[in-house]
């Protein structure tokens, strides 16, 4: 693979298939795989997660998104089960805006520690100033 991919984990299949969509066209360079939801319900499962990475990775390495807590444990769970852990960083960023700027900087040909670096910088966004 040429650039960095992305798994993109959320407790809603929805969120990150709409978000994978949205990340395809400002980027369709990137690899991009998402784990969400558990079996048709709210939730996450490590052994899908654990396929996600499988799925895109590479020596270029893989940033993982999450939304909320639990998926974040699930997503350490999956790379415990990984046999290849090189060249696998977990974000702290928002979801949204941080696989965003993790697709443009990844489709820019930056480093996993780069990616990573840019996207948690999302924490710090004003949207709106009051």
């Amino acid at each position: 693979m040429k650039y960095v991919s992305l798994v993109l984990i959320s407790h809603s299949e929805e969120i990150v298939s709409g978000l994978k969509k949205l990340l395809n066209q400002v980027q369709p360079d990137v690899n991009i795989a998402v784990a969400g939801g558990n079996d048709g319900e709210i939730g996450t499962n490590a052994f899908r997660i654990k396929e996600a990475i499988e799925s895109v990775y590479s020596e270029k390495g893989v940033v993982i998104l999450f939304d909320l807590g639990s998926a974040l444990m699930n997503a350490e769970l999956a790379i415990e089960m990984l046999e290849k852990t090189d060249h696998i960083a977990i974000a702290d960023a928002p979801l949204v805006e941080g696989a965003y700027i993790a697709a443009v900087e990844a489709g820019l040909g930056k480093s996993l520690d780069e990616i990573v670096r840019a996207c948690e910088q999302a924490k710090q966004m004003v949207k709106v100033e009051h």
